[in-house]
């Protein structure tokens, strides 16, 4: 009954709308632990406080949910239409993650897991007991979705599947039910270090190691405040998020384009121009990223991003919304703003 149920499981989440349906046992990352100890103990979290909470949980998922007898790993794609490094070569504009250019994927993921989960009560019964996780909770993600056969943790840290390629989310349903599991994916990284050598930041002290203080991603989302004057011009135009680590990768080549449309970028997230980010008052910014999960790390800390992308841009006439911004009620904003023209300057002055 457990492996006609299994096929029967792979089967409804395809026709729901994921990609990858793989399971593996709670108990199965028995070298989470030793990992995030090290991770935490170098300070490569930064302000990342909440990795250090409840690290019981986060390093044996068999503890988070005693109860439960299997997870359900789910991998959906949010492969890209179009290049997005095209978008570095535009100075006036502004490079946003491809995850982020439109719909909040938590949102779209987790409403499928949740019809996954109440599938699989219909079939066993109301004692079956489930609990859906989208990046959310204390669950090592990654390392359940390798031994579950999703992908293996590339040189990058993130999952790298032989059928998606770099570019896809994942999900899990945790479960009482007891189904037959997948063997754990293997690494096919070999010598390849495309990822490692494209970090605009050196963000990666060695391979499989991040150092999230120097990576794009952590530096314009999570950190709050200036960042390090020294990390500013390295950001180029990336103002939420960075891809270049996952574009690198030569497995790209198997991924399959996003089947949801709402996965696909807006036409005007995909090279918005900085300019009119840059006048986004509060209100406007909450309208503008309604719906995105951009919206979530407010309007100051997006503008903060917007002008180092601005004194990065060599662009003069960019120069005008820094100088408006000088006076911004937020101090992080008024000093990435006096940040930006000055650089714009001294780029002017071939000082840069």
């Amino acid at each position: 009954m457990s492996a006609e149920l299994k096929s029967q499981l792979v089967a409804e989440a395809e026709a729901i709308g994921f990609d990858l349906c793989r399971v593996c046992r709670p108990d199965a990352v028995p070298q989470v632990p030793a990992g995030l100890s090290g991770f935490l103990e170098a300070g490569h979290h930064g302000q990342m406080g909440w990795l250090a909470e409840r690290t019981h949980w986060r390093s044996d998922p068999a503890t988070l949910w005693p109860e439960a007898r299997s997870v359900i790993m789910l991998g959906e794609s949010y492969t890209p239409k179009h290049d997005p490094c095209d978008v570095h070569g535009m100075t006036d504009r502004g490079a946003i993650s491809v995850y982020a250019q439109n719909r909040d994927y938590h949102d779209i993921v987790k409403k499928r897991l949740k019809r996954l989960a109440r599938w699989l009560i219909a079939q066993t019964g109301d004692v079956t007991q489930v609990k859906v996780f989208v990046d959310t909770a204390p669950v090592p993600e990654k390392p359940l979705g390798q031994a579950a056969g999703l992908g293996w943790q590339g040189k990058h840290t993130n999952l790298v599947s032989r059928d998606l390629g770099s570019w896809f989310f994942i999900g899990s349903v945790f479960t009482t039910v007891d189904l037959p599991v997948d063997a754990a994916e293997q690494d096919h990284c070999g010598r390849c270090r495309a990822c490692l050598d494209a970090c605009p930041t050196d963000a990666f002290p060695a391979p499989n190691q991040i150092d999230a203080r120097r990576c794009i991603s952590y530096l314009t989302i999570e950190h709050h405040g200036p960042v390090d004057e020294a990390l500013r011009p390295l950001m180029g135009n990336r103002i939420y998020g960075c891809d270049d680590c996952l574009a690198a990768c030569p497995w790209n080549k198997f991924a399959v384009e996003a089947s949801e449309m709402r996965y696909h970028a807006r036409d005007d997230l995909t090279a918005p121009k900085l300019a009119e980010l840059a006048a986004l008052d509060d209100a406007a910014f909450r309208t503008f990223f309604s719906g995105s999960p951009i919206k979530r790390i407010g309007r100051n800390r997006f503008v903060r991003n917007v002008l180092y992308a601005i004194g990065n841009s060599g662009d003069m006439a960019l120069a005008p919304q820094a100088e408006r911004l000088m006076q911004d009620a937020d101090e992080t904003v008024s000093d990435a703003a006096r940040w930006a023209l000055k650089r714009l300057s001294d780029v002017a002055n071939g000082q840069a």
